[in-house]
């Protein structure tokens, strides 16, 4: 039976749950992107070029106006804010509590920001004037609900054309007000679900976010704030083309106390931050080592107030791990798809056929943002599966140091503190063997990363293997699959020789420095 972080621990944990958290979707009016389509748009409304900045600051003034008429109509505060760098949710948050907001919009605010908009300049080629897109700044509006559905939500509107929309959403507001009315008990610190009293209707709603029809449900949140959509559509501009910008996709392990979780951390630390390579981050995050790869892979760790935090990134997208009160959270976070695939149908000489493509970022996706997330967190938790608390561990490490007789057969002693040692037991405890155990050729692939020269120098190597492995087997740190030729580590073998490599890389170089200076 296949070990897994779930299952050694299962008699401290209550149950996982895995939905998206933070979400920012990106709405762009597309049509006006093609050469010359703004400036048919304008033609359209009998604007000439030359009157551009009168008619743009024209829309802009009766966005303005429109936003004002809103807040005063619900009694909200329209706020301008100085710094863009402050934390908007937070004040929003304040406000909300301090009015007893429970329903609606909450408030207003205003900021000055950098956005991407349309302008007419000259041609000193062609001595026309023509539409360009710069960067430029302009007035931002954040709009911040307490909505029936999402919960506390924001909707970011550029006041200058195209009016780009952003709306950010966070799935467990979501799942708590789908919990609130189906009468399902739950406990709540901040954006964690702590306890739930029924895990599975709740995974099953996770589930179902993923499934909706976004598009829908944007444009709804886009109407409420933007005037101008249906003029557009009226002036065969269309509507907003939407994206998922960011998505964090989290699996939260709920613990039955924080003294169980508390004892796992600073083993979880140790091994997240000492044992996983760069191509184990790339194969947690779905990706294969290849010489084409020009990305960067970078590992870092924090410990805040509110508990630990590993994080491991590549190319914009990242997976981590972090605690808070009885929960271990995996996390991944996705900003640029592409790096992974979906299943499309395209269209070929011989007919339409399903073909494995970059990963775009529209809407449509986000149930294959969904299946990445969770396959990537739960790669990650297993590998952490080697993870255990050392006390009892550092203990045992003794019986390693004799020889055993098991079966009539007599096995060699370990020597933990030994380099040849803790490389092998690195490799048996290498990530990629979490989920389909390992072979004699990938214990060989790791302990001799220099291809054989020949085939007896690889039948040597081979031979060696298959020692160290039923040495390993003699000593019950791993065990072999029935059926097949292939091993797993036990539970026994992941806590000796997790504390075995702890022992060797952190204990033993401290002694050994403080012997030398005697």
């Amino acid at each position: 039976m296949m070990e897994t972080f779930l299952s050694i621990h299962q008699d401290a944990i209550v149950g996982t749950l895995s939905m998206f958290d933070r979400m920012i979707f990106k709405g762009y009016l597309t049509s006006f992107f093609p050469k010359g389509a703004f400036g048919a748009y304008l033609y359209r409304k009998g604007v000439l070029l030359k009157d551009f900045g009168v008619y743009v600051e024209k829309c802009t003034k009766q966005l303005k106006a429109h936003i004002e008429g809103m807040a005063q109509a619900a009694g909200r505060p329209l706020q301008y804010l100085t710094s863009s760098k402050d934390s908007k949710e937070d004040l929003a948050r304040k406000i909300a509590e301090r009015d007893g907001i429970t329903d609606g919009l909450v408030c207003v605010f205003s900021v000055l920001e950098t956005c991407m908009a349309f302008d007419v300049r000259g041609n000193y080629q062609t001595h026309k004037k023509e539409v360009v897109r710069r960067q430029r700044k302009c007035l931002h509006y954040y709009f911040y609900y307490v909505d029936a559905e999402f919960g506390l939500m924001h909707v970011r509107l550029q006041s200058w054309f195209p009016f780009d929309i952003q709306i950010y959403i966070n799935g467990r507001e979501w799942l708590a007000r789908q919990l609130d009315q189906r009468g399902i008990a739950y406990e709540r610190c901040d954006n964690k679900l702590i306890q739930i009293a029924d895990l599975e209707t709740a995974q099953s709603l996770c589930e179902r976010f993923s499934q909706r029809k976004w598009p829908r449900v944007l444009n709804v949140l886009a109407r409420r704030v933007n005037p101008f959509v249906k003029d557009l559509r009226q002036a065969g501009m269309g509507g907003y083309y939407w994206i998922l910008a960011q998505a964090e996709y989290a699996t939260d392990v709920l613990f039955r106390n924080r003294d169980s979780l508390e004892a796992l951390l600073p083993a979880l630390m140790e091994l997240s931050m000492s044992a996983f390579s760069a191509e184990d981050v790339l194969r947690f995050l779905g990706r294969k080592l290849h010489g084409n790869f020009q990305g960067q892979v970078t590992t870092d760790r924090k410990k805040r107030p509110e508990g630990r935090r590993v994080k491991h990134r590549m190319q914009g997208n990242s997976i981590k791990w972090y605690d808070a009160i009885n929960i271990l959270r995996i996390e991944t976070t996705i900003n640029q798809p592409r790096e992974f695939r979906v299943l499309r149908l395209v269209k070929t000489p011989q007919g339409h056929k399903r073909r494995w493509l970059p990963m775009g970022k529209g809407v449509a996706n986000i149930w294959r943002y969904a299946q990445v997330g969770r396959q990537a967190n739960y790669r990650y938790l297993n590998a952490l599966a080697f993870a255990y608390p050392t006390g009892k561990a550092i203990a045992e490490l003794e019986g390693l140091c004799h020889p055993r007789k098991q079966h009539g057969k007599r096995y060699a002693r370990f020597n933990p503190i030994m380099q040849a040692d803790c490389d092998l037991f690195t490799a048996a405890l290498a990530g990629e063997h979490a989920l389909n155990g390992f072979r004699n050729k990938h214990l060989q692939a790791r302990l001799y990363p220099d291809r054989p020269q020949d085939r007896a120098e690889h039948r040597q190597h081979s031979a060696h293997v298959s020692r160290l492995i039923a040495k390993l087997h003699g000593h019950g740190l791993i065990s072999k699959v029935k059926d097949s030729r292939l091993y797993r580590t036990t539970p026994f073998g992941v806590r000796l020789m997790s504390a075995a490599i702890l022992c060797r890389n952190k204990t033993f170089p401290a002694f050994a420095s403080e012997s030398s200076q005697l």
